[in-house]
């Protein structure tokens, strides 16, 4: 055997092993292990919101003095109250230890529904790994929020989207209901399912059976407080809008500083021009995400197929939540996860730009929170820098998923609603891998 029949056997050896369930599961096992070391014993506190938050919400609710959501105002839907409060079931010297071994629990049943039962195919078997990876170079943050549990319920809810609707609409609902991003795939499945109405029903129905329940524990206005609450917020320092003033802050002014908001406990900007700022977020978001959506309901009239339309249009539309925010906060990352999840394993030849895109905020996240975070506090410009290059990232994206939408209803009834999508250059056997099809 020649060098290079050699070291191509070997290459095809390695490929072999790395595309195994075997190889997959370690990784998973390996990255979870060191994310949960990282969360328990690294430096930068980065379970502060876990055990110094959502323990104490738990504990005041099991004792009876508080309900958050139901007794009082929250800045967070209803649900995200259930794993707050599994989170106990060890006892409050064991919360975050809890808290891990759920969010591992439920990203190990998405990651199982990512690789499937059958054939491992070569889009999941990219798209299984790159989640792996990008939660590594995440670090602690993907462990440390509650955005941490609605991010498998996303995962899951979107590999369902095409081949089971109504399962899928009810995970991405619940997602919604413990955090509100997952709300805005939800709009993406009404858009490009052919089964829409069927959709949009078993959203409204088990939101109202969510708000129902809510207001007969005695929530009353609180069951929907969230919303206020939110709007309530001033600018915070990881808002993509806050660079400016930040480099405000770096250039030496003296009328701009980070302060520290003690009822919401997030470090925000206090100077000229903040608060109107702040203020305008809501509007700008509002704008955008109707811009998304407007584009996608083209592609959508044009015929798109289903592959080909739902991975951007879940991108542009968590993409804008993130850009066009006066929160920001670090663990919105954890976001992206699922519609490029979706996008590798619909397309992944199509997808590697993102992909790395997505990674790389990931990565800038990290060498800012939890570590360094004091850095950007200061407005040290070494981070600031960090945080405008993450926010330019974050903006090409958007770019990328606006294109991608605008390509997929380029031509009117260029691919029939139904058809399986091309992936990876493969067809049968990915279609029925991805369930392309909306009508199973």
């Amino acid at each position: 055997m020649t060098d290079g029949a050699g070291r191509e056997a070997s290459a095809r050896g390695i490929r072999s092993l790395l595309g195994s369930r075997a190889a997959l599961w370690a990784g998973f096992a390996l990255v979870h292990a060191v994310l949960i070391w990282l969360n328990l014993a690294g430096p930068g506190y980065p379970l502060g919101d876990v055990t110094a938050v959502y323990r104490v919400w738990a504990e005041n609710a099991s004792s009876g003095w508080v309900r958050m959501g139901i007794d009082a105002p929250w800045v967070y839907p209803i649900l995200a109250f259930a794993p707050m409060t599994a989170a106990l079931a060890f006892g409050a010297a064991f919360y975050a230890q809890t808290w891990l071994a759920i969010v591992t629990v439920l990203n190990g049943i998405a990651f199982s529904v990512l690789i499937g039962r059958a054939r491992l195919s070569r889009p999941r078997r990219i798209a299984a790994w790159w989640w792996l990876g990008f939660l590594a170079v995440l670090g602690p943050i993907a462990f440390g929020r509650i955005d941490a549990i609605t991010v498998p319920f996303a995962i899951t809810g979107l590999l369902w989207a095409a081949g089971r609707p109504r399962v899928a609409t009810v995970l991405l609902t619940v997602g919604a209901w413990i955090k509100v991003w997952p709300a805005a795939l939800v709009a993406a499945l009404v858009i490009a399912a052919r089964r829409r109405l069927e959709v949009l029903t078993v959203a409204l129905s088990l939101s109202a059976g969510i708000v129902g329940v809510s207001l007969i524990a005695g929530a009353g206005s609180n069951a929907v407080g969230f919303i206020a609450e939110q709007a309530g917020r001033g600018l915070q320092i990881e808002a993509p809008l806050a660079v400016a003033w930040l480099w405000q802050i770096v250039a030496g002014s003296e009328s701009v500083e980070i302060v520290y908001d003690r009822q919401i406990l997030t470090f925000q900007i206090e100077g000229p021009g903040a608060d109107a700022a702040a203020a305008l977020t809501t509007p700008f978001m509002a704008l955008g995400v109707l811009a998304v959506v407007l584009i996608g309901i083209r592609a959508a009239r044009r015929g798109a197929a289903f592959g080909l339309l739902l991975p951007p249009l879940a991108v542009s539309l968590v993409v804008v939540l993130m850009l066009a925010n006066k929160v920001g906060s670090p663990q919105f990352v954890t976001w992206l996860a699922a519609p490029i999840v979706l996008g590798l394993v619909f397309r992944p030849a199509r997808f590697m730009v993102p992909a790395f895109m997505a990674a790389a905020v990931a990565l800038f996240t990290h060498v800012i929170y939890p570590y360094w975070y004091g850095w950007l506090l200061i407005a040290d410009p070494a981070f600031v820098l960090l945080l405008t290059v993450k926010s330019l990232l974050l903006a090409a994206l958007l770019v990328w998923g606006v294109g991608a939408l605008w390509r997929a209803g380029a031509r009117r009834g260029s691919a029939p609603r139904d058809a399986p999508a091309r992936v990876g250059g493969v067809r049968g056997e990915v279609a029925r891998d991805t369930m392309v099809s909306d009508e199973s």
